[in-house]
């Protein structure tokens, strides 16, 4: 049996950080639920903005956002259906998570400060999406988009993942990593978490963007070389969205590799959130 308290617990696991991270620091920018502060400076140098991958949640990158520079603000959005949000109905597809982020960003857009846009895996295209509706008519801060673990949208797979039953769906899950071991592990945390993730994987399956679509941004891409999702050639192809600089970082790793080298990421998102707007930006595979 649940009480109010423990569901209230469970809801805040679903999904957000590894075993024995704290969820400190985080809150909303202002009153709106979209985004969470991860941590806030005066004058930011940048602002760096992740976006979750499928079934994750904001503070799942409080960890990473504490190896960024003390003068760079750092937040995550945050999806419905999870943590503070459990119990709002879920937008079922990526365009409109885009559709409602992409207004609450303007805000930062506007400001003199870089802007870094930052999605993992299904959130490189929720990251993607929101890039495309702010940059109509942007006359603001220098933006940059960072897609990591990804394949680009041009690449077309079957994904029907959403399709399983629930030990499929947990199957696959465990099999990425990044998921906390206390939610796999208790069938309570599993009734709270498999609709979010059934929800977010359809999400996925029903991207349709054109094989076209062309973001004017500098897009960095990282990709881990045993990562069975987003293969280092299926990333490769994100050059053909962009009409400005492109750069392809590949770690050892698998489709969670930025959780074992969260330093060097930051080092790199905070370099390429520093290069010099239509600048020179250094091209390449490492």
């Amino acid at each position: 049996m649940w009480t109010p308290s423990a569901r209230a617990a469970a809801a805040r696991a679903v999904n957000g950080k590894p075993s024995g991270e704290r969820d400190e620091g985080a809150r909303m920018v202002g009153e709106n639920p979209w985004i969470r502060e991860l941590r806030r400076t005066r004058r930011p140098a940048a602002h760096v903005v992740f976006f979750p991958h499928a079934g994750g949640a904001a503070t799942f990158f409080a960890p990473l956002a504490r190896h960024f520079p003390a003068d760079f603000d750092v937040s995550a959005a945050q999806y419905p259906g999870r943590q503070e949000r459990f119990g709002e109905p879920f937008v079922e597809t990526v365009e409109g998570l885009a559709d409602h982020l992409a207004p609450v960003l303007r805000r930062y857009a506007a400001g003199p400060a870089p802007l870094v846009l930052f999605g993992h895996s299904m959130g490189a295209s929720v990251a993607f999406e929101t890039a495309g509706r702010l940059g109509a008519g942007h006359r603001g801060a220098p933006c940059r988009l960072v897609v990591s673990a990804s394949p680009a949208p041009s690449v077309r797979r079957r994904d029907d993942v959403h399709r399983g039953t629930d030990r499929e769906i947990l199957a696959h899950l465990a099999e990425l990593g990044g998921t906390d071991a206390e939610i796999l592990g208790s069938p309570d945390l599993v009734e709270l978490f498999l609709p979010v993730l059934r929800n977010d994987y359809g999400a996925v399956a029903r991207y349709r963007p054109t094989d076209h679509a062309v973001v004017d941004l500098p897009v960095l891409c990282l990709v881990g070389d045993r990562d069975g999702r987003a293969t280092p050639e299926d990333a490769a192809a994100w050059k053909e969205h962009t009409s400005a600089d492109f750069l392809l970082r590949t770690f050892p790793g698998g489709h969670f590799f930025l959780t074992e080298h969260q330093e060097t990421v930051a080092r790199l998102v905070t370099d390429w959130a520093g290069s010099v707007p239509g600048g020179p930006v250094p091209h390449g595979t490492a």
